[in-house]
């Protein structure tokens, strides 16, 4: 008499309980990152804000003045706030520039903060 091999109903049961739980933490983690795809859109389009602003910073002023200045951008169909500050270190040949994003003129939530540090070329 031959014995056929196959799965028992006990070896059966024990894989469709691990591909069960294996589907329930798939299923977990997907739709944790579907839930912070808003998120993630905001922090990237506020970093593209912040770089934008930090970039014509460095093209009109190569060494800019001490101080604040505040404004406001068109992106994806959304205002953009930021607030760029210039500072003085203590090295008088640097500044630093810290440019921050928001979505609302008051600052109360800063979704994006961006710095560098600037030389004077003499």
């Amino acid at each position: 008499m031959r014995r056929q091999g196959g799965m028992t109903l006990l070896e059966v049961m024990v894989a469709l309980a691990v591909f069960a739980i294996a589907a329930v933490s798939m299923s977990k983690s997907l739709t944790d990152q579907v839930s912070n795809l808003p998120v993630l859109k905001e922090r990237t389009l506020a970093q593209w804000v912040a770089d934008n602003q930090m970039v014509e910073t460095r093209l009109s002023e190569p060494f800019p003045e001490l101080g604040e200045k505040r404004g406001d951008t068109e992106l994806y169909e959304q205002t953009w706030y930021w607030k760029r500050k210039v500072v003085k270190t203590s090295d008088d040949k640097f500044r630093k520039v810290t440019v921050e994003v928001s979505d609302d003129d008051r600052f109360e939530r800063v979704i994006m903060e961006v710095s560098t540090y600037v030389a004077k070329l003499d």
